[in-house]
């Protein structure tokens, strides 16, 4: 997939970990991608908008704490 067009941003809550997070792009059609801030040029994920709210959610709710 071309990722040419895609606008990346960092999450508010990156802070000061030292650049280790991850960059989103939702700006394109059908599809988020996600990547690694510290590899830019390196592999993407890609996941449907339905997937990615999925995540979101379980993030919120608390789904992945340990």
């Amino acid at each position: 997939m071309d990722l040419s067009a895609a606008v990346w941003r960092k999450s508010s809550r990156s802070g000061g970990n030292g650049g280790q997070c991850v960059e989103v792009a939702a700006n394109l059609p059908g599809v988020v991608a996600v990547r690694d801030s510290k590899n830019p040029d390196g592999p993407k994920l890609l996941f449907t908008p339905a997937e990615w709210g999925a995540f979101i959610g379980g993030v919120k709710t608390g789904e992945f704490d340990r």
